[in-house]
């Protein structure tokens, strides 16, 4: 993305043609006077994410390194190239300034200059890059992932450190038997010396779980996934509650009645039942969509044979469901925590979706998150249903878009791709865009900040031309829309 910030005093504001025009003309000038295009150097996208970053870097030096090229004259200083426009990019102040003014404004940085062996690259560089469930952090996102409400459990580890290396399989193991109860994730403490410093970080590896409003509580323990396993799960409280004839009715019904399902798990003497420690974790995953209960079978067989269950099983009922009319109830034929969340995903409640009719009433008085859409639907719109439950308590509503069907509402807010935006109770027009990841808890802890920033997407029938009180205007467009 290329942006550029100007300040403009009540009265004297140029047509916004002429504003577009030096806009354009600045960029322009800007951009050809750029030696390199660090963006294409390393084959990413401008808005590729750090992980993307360093992927791509990782690839590009196990080829074109010095050290597998010998008989190169060029290569160290094609190499130098490559590092240099990862260095800048990996950092996000580096980047800020590159974006905005090209290298010209990067004249005093040294960034790049020297580099590793192969061996390095091929063996300790980024250990978690190419781990999804490990979401590496960087300085950039920290602060935002561990504040978003979510238990997040870090390990700072470093490049060149024995250890490190040597819990990384477990570390691996560990993040995949947790994904989606707690967040797994890895600082790269040789990228962010600085934020490890903050952290008081002074060893490696260092495991720390961190919760927002808490101070953050380091793991001691051996490292054992069997261990870690046991240490995070003490930080999932939501809870299972035993189902029997006695309060299974009334459970239910409560639950229906503030629109939230239930996952339950009949035990009985034949097929097989969950363990116990994964209801805990589906409990944790699912919180505030479905409550989760066991009912044990061997005690209570009416009770189960009521529900039409002769056998170990699990049933989702979804919000809204009955338990008499036939088909509203789906039992799920696996055992896997993430294929069971999957699962009960799909058949939650889709986001609100609004129209131009609904738009601005709903929106005139209340907050709202909005998802745009362009019909394309993916794993991550699924993941969005959890957005209602995680920003509750910032009284922040949650809605979709589809702009195939409302064109002319999405083209009124000059919204052109897929993408989140918060409405800040003010009117339709009072509205910031998320420019994130898209991730969770980085849509999270965009709506929360920026329900209380006085930050708003201007637009031509509402930019400034004649207010007394002088205005910070951030220009910002995506390259793809300049012919250079």
């Amino acid at each position: 993305m290329r942006s550029s910030s100007l300040m403009f005093q009540g009265g004297v504001v140029p047509s916004m043609k002429k504003l577009l025009f030096l806009f354009i003309l600045t960029w322009f000038v800007v951009t050809i006077h750029s030696d390199e295009d660090y963006y294409k150097l390393l084959g990413i996208s401008r808005e590729a994410s750090t992980r993307e970053i360093r992927q791509a870097f990782k690839k590009l030096a196990l080829t074109m390194h010095p050290d597998k090229n010998p008989n190169d004259e060029t290569a160290h200083e094609n190499f130098l190239k490559i590092n240099r426009a990862y260095e800048v990019l990996k950092d996000e102040d580096l980047r800020k300034k590159y974006d905005k003014y090209g290298e010209k404004g990067l004249q005093d940085e040294q960034q790049g200059g020297r580099y590793e062996s192969w061996n390095y690259y091929r063996y300790d560089f980024g250990i978690y890059d190419d781990d999804p469930e490990v979401i590496t952090l960087d300085r950039g996102d920290f602060d935002a992932a561990v504040d978003s409400g979510e238990v997040w459990f870090v390990n700072f580890y470093y490049p060149r450190c024995s250890h490190c290396h040597e819990l990384a399989p477990t570390w691996r193991e560990f993040a995949k038997e947790m994904d989606g109860v707690i967040r797994i994730s890895a600082v790269n403490c040789g990228d962010n010396n600085r934020l490890c410093r903050s952290k008081g970080i002074s060893s490696y590896p260092s495991l720390f779980v961190f919760r927002a409003g808490t101070n953050p509580e380091k793991y001691y323990g051996d490292r054992s996934k069997a261990s870690l396993t046991k240490f995070a799960m003490q930080f999932v409280t939501t809870k299972v509650t035993e189902l029997w004839q006695g309060n299974v009715f009334t459970e239910i019904e409560q639950a229906f009645a503030a629109k939230i399902g239930w996952l339950i798990t009949f035990c009985a003497d034949t097929g097989d039942c969950l363990e116990s420690q994964t209801r805990q974790k589906l409990a944790g995953m699912l919180n505030g969509l479905v409550k989760v209960g066991w009912m044990d079978c061997t005690l209570h067989a009416d009770l189960c044979k009521s529900f039409d269950v002769t056998t170990s099983t699990t049933a989702l009922f979804p919000p809204g469901s009955s338990l008499t009319q036939e088909g509203s109830v789906l039992f799920l034929k696996t055992l896997d925590a993430r294929e069971i969340y999957a699962q009960v995903l799909q058949h939650m409640p889709d986001l609100e979706i609004l129209t131009k009719q609904s738009f601005e009433e709903k929106l005139a008085r209340h907050r709202w998150l909005v998802s745009f859409t362009f019909g394309e639907k993916n794993a991550a719109t699924n993941e969005y249903k959890k957005l209602s439950t995680l920003l509750k308590d910032s009284h922040i509503q949650v809605g979709k878009v589809n702009c195939v069907s409302q064109a002319e509402l999405c083209a009124s807010l000059y919204i052109q791709k897929p993408c989140v935006a918060v409405f800040k109770g003010l009117g339709i027009h009072n509205y910031e865009i998320h420019h994130g990841k898209d991730a969770l808890y980085n849509i999270v802890a965009f709506a929360k900040e920026s329900v209380s920033a006085h930050v708003t997407t201007l637009r031509p029938e509402n930019f400034p031309r004649d207010e007394k009180e002088p205005w910070l205007v951030d220009f910002f467009a995506p390259v793809s829309l300049f012919l250079v």
